[in-house]
């Protein structure tokens, strides 16, 4: 009865009211849930917010420590709660895009294992004839597919290292290839809605499915990449040169000899081919695209035989922590209704011109982007598309999303901390004792970033509005 004073419960069932109050307390609810957001809790949330993004810009800190920390903190302020932040999809992690990426990340990691993509990389210097430039473009546009049939991430985890190695038989620079290979997966993994993490982001908000992102992104990703490799090879130029004698060397290579488990890599193969083709069938299938790569990992792994840490070391699990961390403070900013603000804003400045709107999303997409990373600014951004769309009559299509997508997927390059492809490509080059400085990054990524705005610009008013 006492307890009952202090906290303004009148227990008339003592017994039953008892039951109701542990009932709630063990639900996991906060202060959050139950009430509504203080202005303590509206920017306490942005100020949390805006600290661990710029943690993740300069990279002082650990980007996975960051957002653990920046999580934590906006449950302790109860910005969010437990069923928010676990059960809810609008305000909660994105079960679908973590598992969606942790069944691919495992596809990869068996394949990984059979040599398949040392064998690839072989024959396309071959195919060059050992000429840097041929064997150049040849890995780019290698890059470019693998990155819409796999993600923007997995692709660079597996190119940079095989690029050592085509740099050491050709006798060129790395860098270039580096460089080059960031660019085009952040173009490439723009085509689908696996191949870059901020479409697999856009697809699970708006509900858009695998073939949508095919008709909408992929025909304008073809047009860039036609645009942007030649670019890159007049920019390069200078350092893809080498000697006859170092050609003669690149064609006594043996590629057939970098495959070390023909049976592990069909199996591999068949399962990747079957998981490509569901995602294209996704519509008719009924299965999220998340159910379909978990359930060709299982199958992978069913059939290849492997131990658990065979594969499990090619997991990026802090990749996968990360996002679950960013969507609990990104659906924290959603509660108290510091995105609704922003969209507000917005809405405010454009009015009722739906094409202003995309013009301004693209743009402020690709420049913000290219300054921090694309992966939290459009987690960020999702509920503010959402709320244009419902507040700008004139709307009567997806293009405020293909716009989101296009410009955060393009701006990506712009600087080294613009996309998760570009950390962990400059963190592999670094490791293997080259360096790639910010500037150095950013005098190349500017331009193709520049031109890939500029061209995906017209498209999307053209196109939508």
């Amino acid at each position: 009865g006492e307890l009952g004073s202090l906290v303004g419960i009148d227990f008339v069932d003592s017994e039953l009211e008892t039951m109701n109050l542990f009932s709630l307390l063990a639900s996991g609810s906060s202060a959050a849930e139950t009430t509504s957001p203080t202005p303590l809790m509206l920017w306490g949330s942005v100020i949390i917010f805006l600290i661990a993004y710029a943690f993740i810009a300069t990279e002082k800190i650990n980007r996975v420590a960051v957002v653990s920390a920046g999580a934590a903190a906006m449950l302790l302020l109860g910005a969010t709660g437990a069923d928010e932040a676990f059960y809810s999809h609008a305000t909660g992690i994105d079960w679908n895009v973590i598992f969606l990426l942790l069944g691919m990340m495992i596809i990869v990691g068996v394949i990984h294992k059979t040599g398949l993509f040392e064998f690839l990389a072989v024959k396309a210097i071959q195919l060059a004839k050992g000429r840097p430039r041929q064997a150049f473009v040849y890995i780019l546009l290698l890059v470019a597919f693998a990155s819409a049939l796999l993600d923007n991430v997995t692709t660079i985890l597996l190119a940079v290292p095989m690029t050592f190695m085509v740099a050491k038989y050709l006798k060129v620079n790395a860098v270039p290839f580096i460089l080059a290979e960031v660019f085009i997966s952040n173009i490439g993994g723009a085509a689908t809605l696996i191949g870059d993490p901020p479409n697999i982001i856009i697809a699970s908000k708006a509900g858009l499915d695998f073939n949508e992102f095919l008709v909408h992104m992929a025909p304008m990703v073809l047009v860039v990449i036609a645009v942007i490799v030649p670019m890159l090879v007049f920019m390069f130029r200078k350092d893809l040169k080498n000697s006859p004698a170092d050609r003669a060397k690149v064609m006594e290579l043996d590629a057939a000899s970098f495959i070390s488990d023909k049976s592990l890599l069909a199996k591999s193969v068949s399962v990747l081919t079957i998981v490509i083709a569901a995602f294209v069938l996704h519509g008719v299938l009924h299965l999220e695209p998340s159910v379909i790569a978990m359930m060709g990992a299982g199958l992978l792994v069913l059939i290849s035989k492997l131990k658990p840490e065979q594969f499990a070391r090619d997991v990026e699990w802090g990749t996968l922590v990360f996002f679950a961390g960013l969507f609990v403070m990104v659906g924290a900013l959603v509660n108290v209704g510091a995105l609704k603000v922003v969209a507000d804003y917005i809405g405010a400045l454009v009015g009722d011109d739906a094409a202003l709107a995309a013009g301004a999303i693209v743009v402020v997409s690709a420049l913000v982007s290219g300054i921090v990373d694309n992966i939290p600014y459009v987690a960020s951004m999702t509920p503010v598309i959402e709320q244009l769309n419902g507040s700008i009559s004139t709307i009567t299509n997806d293009g405020l999303w293909w716009a989101l997508a296009f410009g955060a997927d393009f701006g990506g390059n712009m600087t080294i901390v613009g996309a998760s492809a570009n950390v962990v490509a400059i963190g592999l080059a670094h490791a293997n004792g080259i360096k790639i400085s910010f500037w150095k990054f950013a005098k190349y990524g500017l331009p193709v970033t520049l031109v890939s705005t500029a061209m995906v610009l017209p498209y999307i008013l053209i196109r939508y509005f």
